[in-house]
């Protein structure tokens, strides 16, 4: 397992930051989801070994989060949301630097940062001062320190902040080939949950530190008995306004229909309907769950 707690408990004065939570990650792109006071930075800062817990136990990557801090440290890169830059210093400087910090040689750590450099983008600009960087690039930058030592683990949290479309596609780029090509675990947190399914193959909800939810996306999508999402050769909307005469609804979403079954109907129905039509059905499916419909659903249950 990638990550495994028991019982971890975090407070803050009379606030619960996580409450009794228990949760065994796999291996792989993991996203952190929930709402704001959720836990997520507490749960993050405890598996870095970053703040000391009330109560519970956990391991990452095997190891200890109490007795092994520095050790998962070392093996964890991590790039926090807030501005860690430092200022008057060149990005080949701050990248090398990362990398002494989590006990490389000095001559290894700078022959890595040109190397990750280069990965990333940022090969032309290494000599630069980081102050100069664009939002995208120190965001890239950020990324490169976290990775110089060659982590098993690589959590971001919320990587595309304030950034542009552009941007935002290059750092969800750079995610999806760090644990698809790299073969590195993420731990994926984010707001926007288009960014999450774009990167990440299992979801972990968190709400008032506690787990909600927790699976595969694809698993947690539900397929929804009576409604579908069809698409006809021919006119669409023709085909929904067909539909209706029939009592059943249609709306246009996308490239395709979203229909809704009456309770007690099939989907023979919509055959039936093309054939009376001479319509050519070109593609008919079960709509299923979207992520934003499991975090919701999540949230509201825990409310």
């Amino acid at each position: 397992m990638l990550i495994e707690l028991e019982g971890v408990t975090k407070t803050y004065g009379k606030i619960r930051a996580l409450s009794a939570l228990s949760m065994n990650v796999p291996h792989g792109a993991i996203g952190l989801l929930g709402p704001n006071g959720a836990g997520k930075t507490t749960l993050i800062r405890s598996i870095l070994g970053l703040i000391s817990l009330d109560a519970g136990q956990g391991r990452v990557l095997g190891m200890d989060i109490r007795k092994n801090r520095l050790d998962i440290r070392q093996a964890v890169g991590f790039v926090p949301e807030d501005e860690c830059l430092f200022p008057g210093v060149i990005g080949i400087q701050f990248v090398a630097y990362a990398g002494e910090l989590v006990g490389m040689h000095p001559s290894d750590a700078l022959q890595r940062a040109h190397e990750v450099l280069d990965y990333i983008g940022l090969g032309e600009a290494r000599y630069r001062l980081a102050d100069s960087y664009s939002t995208g690039m120190k965001q890239r930058l950020k990324i490169a320190s976290a990775i110089v030592h060659d982590p098993r683990l690589l959590i971001l949290d919320e990587p595309t902040n304030g950034m542009d479309p552009a941007g935002r596609d290059e750092i969800l780029a750079l995610a999806r080939d760090l644990s698809r090509a790299k073969g590195m675990s993420l731990l994926f947190s984010s707001h926007l949950l288009s960014d999450v399914e774009a990167v990440c193959e299992d979801v972990v909800v968190l709400g008032r530190g506690r787990l909600l939810a927790q699976g595969r996306i694809e698993e947690l999508k539900e397929a929804h008995d009576r409604q579908f999402e069809l698409r006809v050769k021919g006119d669409q909307q023709c085909f929904a306004s067909r539909l209706a005469e029939r009592g059943i609804q249609a709306s246009p979403h996308d490239d395709h229909l979203l229909v809704h079954l009456p309770a007690g109907t099939t989907a023979h129905v919509l055959w039936e309907t093309a054939a009376g039509m001479d319509e050519q059905v070109r593609a008919l499916r079960p709509r299923r769950s979207t992520l934003e419909e499991i975090f919701l659903s999540a949230v509201a249950e825990d409310n």
